[in-house]
């Protein structure tokens, strides 16, 4: 059988950056692609040793520990231990899910197995080789992306309704500092841009928004809207409870910042609709934050 080292060591390198990448998004790590880069060209190298003689020493599980490390520390640095062990225990999740369903889905299909210089071989049928090209090319993208979406389910299910952090949205380089709360209720987005919408209490808007800007956004009317802030307004569909549906008006804020787990995220894009009904009757918050905020929030490095 012939084997293509250079092919195999290219379709690692990348894998592997892919599942660094994935680990960086599960614990919303600063993306160095650099680093992600340099962490998959280490791992690519254990694949390497195994058509060498070394091969039974990189098979042994402490030199795959040692290159799992090795991995972590070039992607994502060393900071403190806690900090080390959540990327590589994150590392391995990413690895597990993505490679164990391929394994999966590849034994599923498989007729033949047999194992050769300590590798799993599977030979699917009318394939001809080990392992089809095509179903790793096609296989790997997939799971990715499915394994990606399930980690943002599972992180969109972790936000509880009565978790309140502080916020700061920013309209034309003004800031208003809000106490916003993260409720998986609010479901509201632009139906064209797919941008989350949080809602803001009319009375604290006063602070940044014109009136006569909150002023058309309270008559909901699409007739002529103030020309300066035209292109920043959204009519946003949504449905209250024992009603029809019905829409609302929303503006395109600079952006937005929220306080996190001890973090201070950065929404680039959101949408902001205001309530004239106050929000919290004991004033413990005065705008709702949807919960892809959160998630789509990129952390703040000081500068």
């Amino acid at each position: 059988m012939v084997v293509y080292l250079d092919v195999i060591w290219l379709l690692n390198v990348c894998f592997d950056a892919m599942l660094l990448w994935l680990t960086a998004l599960m614990l919303k790590r600063p993306i160095v692609w650099w680093r992600l880069l340099a962490g998959a060209l280490i791992g690519s190298l254990l694949v390497v040793l195994l058509f060498t003689p070394l091969s039974a020493i990189a098979q042994h599980p402490l030199a795959k520990m040692a290159a799992s490390i090795l991995i972590v520390l070039a992607a994502f640095g060393f900071k403190r231990p806690r900090y080390m062990i959540e990327n590589m225990l994150a590392f391995y999740f990413a690895t597990f899910a993505v490679g164990g369903g391929m394994l999966a889905v590849h034994y599923f299909f498989a007729e033949q197995l047999s194992v050769q210089n300590g590798l799993l071989m599977m030979h699917p049928p009318g394939a001809g080789d080990p392992v089809s090209w095509l179903f790793v090319l096609v296989g790997f993208p997939v799971l990715w992306l499915f394994s990606r979406r399930r980690v943002e389910q599972i992180r969109e299910k972790k936000l509880r309704f009565e978790h309140i952090v502080d916020v700061i949205a920013v309209w034309e380089g003004r800031p208003l500092a809000l106490r916003g709360l993260i409720d998986s209720g609010n479901q509201l987005f632009d139906p064209v841009s797919k941008t989350p919408v949080m809602i803001v209490d009319r009375e604290k808007a006063k602070d940044v928004l014109p009136e006569e800007l909150m002023a058309y956004m309270a008559a909901m009317t699409v007739d002529d809207p103030p020309e300066q802030w035209a292109h920043r307004l959204r009519l946003i569909p949504y449905r209250a409870v024992g009603s029809g549906p019905q829409m609302m008006m929303a503006v395109k804020l600079d952006r937005i910042a929220l306080s996190y787990e001890n973090e201070w995220l950065e929404v680039k894009h959101g949408l902001m609709a205001l309530s004239a009904d106050p929000l919290s009757a004991d004033g413990e918050y005065d705008c709702i934050i949807h919960p892809k905020m959160v998630q789509a929030g990129r952390k703040l490095t000081a500068s």
